[in-house]
């Protein structure tokens, strides 16, 4: 049949992109559950009569993981590109489950006193290095497993599994929230379940990526190429490297705003219950996951440069105006529209970060210049994010942070508006 190989190769292609999305996925729910559930076990690893202190303080371990994300990135940058996107994926999800399953099992303060604390931070540094290894290799398998004229679209499925991950984070508090638990059961010890449901997810994702094949691009530059990366990315590549930091500063502070620390942001400042602050975010997060291969698709055709031009100048202008009036909002409905057009804006960047940074960078040292450059960014300023809103807001000047962020959007937009359209690069 002349139709068959057309359609082995599309089979094969979409068995690609689901395959390196899954670990993406359990990577990225693992993750966020912290954030999720961190209104509910923070008095349980910090004791304190304020709120904002407890949630200051795991805040602070919350940047400290993204802290070690560089380590990550450069390990596993360097991992994936001698031994394979495959391997560098599988490697990643085996320590996100070790990750979660130490913070599952660790004691409370009131149990084991300040070891707890540190059980967490321990938990999370572990974490932190496997997701700053995974963000390089899955953007790499992603972006070489797709068709040249439509790696934009196949690309923004790694932000599509990174936002499910996150859904499926907020299902479960959702599910123990609303269904299975009450608030004191759920505060107690019922935290404890999302953490265990990760570990074994992840233990269920490193069964099925057996079946994963390495990329055809990454198996041609092996063949060709024995020059080692990591002594190439500086010298050859430090425009490229300085580009991925430019994107990633505003991009990544805009995301972890809108979408980690709006949970809380809408609990601590707006003054919405537990409850409809869970129901707005899995809302919010629903249709901007929706959006990503809408805007992937959209770059394929108009080209990748218009989308983050248009998220650098809407980001600009309307972040101040929209975060003041999210924090006089007094209802669901209008926090939900609100974060839902900063969401928008902030789609023209995530639907094609990582295909942008995978087309700057050669196949041979591909793995490691998405991943550490990225890495550093997103824990300079994505990471940082929720403490330094926290911190503004303990200081009584949480509108501080408003124009930190709109600052940091317009620093990234002065890169977008210099650097050369991707889209049109043979290095894939």
């Amino acid at each position: 049949m002349p139709h068959e190989p057309a359609a082995r190769e599309l089979r094969a292609r979409l068995l690609a992109v689901a395959g390196g999305s899954l670990g993406n996925l359990v990577e990225w729910y693992d993750w966020y559950i912290y954030s999720a559930f961190s209104l509910y076990f923070a008095k349980a690893f910090f004791p304190s009569a304020s709120r904002t202190a407890q949630l200051l303080n795991t805040a602070a371990v919350f940047a400290v993981g993204f802290f070690v994300r560089p380590i990550g990135g450069w390990y596993f940058g360097r991992y994936g590109d001698r031994h394979g996107r495959r391997a560098a994926l599988t490697l990643s999800v085996l320590m996100m489950c070790a990750g979660s399953l130490l913070i599952a099992v660790t004691p409370g303060f009131a149990s084991i006193g300040a070891a707890a604390p540190v059980l967490l931070l321990v938990a999370r540094v572990l974490q932190g290095f496997s997701v700053g290894g995974e963000y390089g290799a899955s953007a790499t398998y992603l972006s070489e497993a797709a068709p040249r004229a439509r790696r934009g679209f196949y690309s923004s499925f790694q932000y599509v599994t990174l936002i499910m991950g996150q859904l499926l984070a907020i299902a479960v508090l959702m599910l123990l929230q609303f269904v299975l638990l009450t608030a004191q059961q759920l505060e107690s010890w019922g935290w404890r379940i999302a953490f265990g449901i990760g570990a074994a997810c992840a233990l269920g994702v490193l069964f099925l990526q057996r079946r994963l094949v390495e990329t055809p691009a990454f198996l041609a530059a092996q063949a060709e190429s024995h020059a080692p990366a990591q002594r190439s990315l500086f010298r050859e590549h430090p425009r490229e490297v300085l580009i991925v930091l430019g994107l990633t500063a505003g991009g990544s502070l805009a995301f972890y705003t809108f979408t980690t620390y709006m949970q809380q942001y809408l609990v601590n400042t707006v003054g919405l219950t537990l409850r409809d602050s869970t129901l707005v975010s899995a809302a919010t997060l629903f249709v901007y996951m929706l959006l990503q291969p809408v805007m992937g698709a959209l770059s394929d055709w108009l080209g990748r440069k218009p989308l983050l031009i248009a998220f650098g100048v809407l980001g600009t202008l309307a972040t101040v105006p929209l975060l003041k009036s999210l924090s006089h909002a007094r209802d669901a409905l209008t926090a939900f529209w609100l974060i839902m057009a900063a969401l928008t804006i902030v789609s023209a960047y995530t639907a094609i970060s990582a295909i942008v940074k995978a087309e700057l960078f050669p196949v041979r040292i591909r793995a490691l210049g998405v991943g550490l450059p990225y890495a550093i960014g997103v824990s300079l300023f994505g990471g940082t994010a929720p403490y330094v809103a926290l911190a503004c807001k303990s200081l009584g000047f949480e509108e501080l942070f408003y124009w930190y962020v709109s600052i940091c959007i317009a620093g990234s937009l002065i890169v977008y508006t210099t650097m050369r359209e991707t889209s049109r690069a043979g290095t894939i």
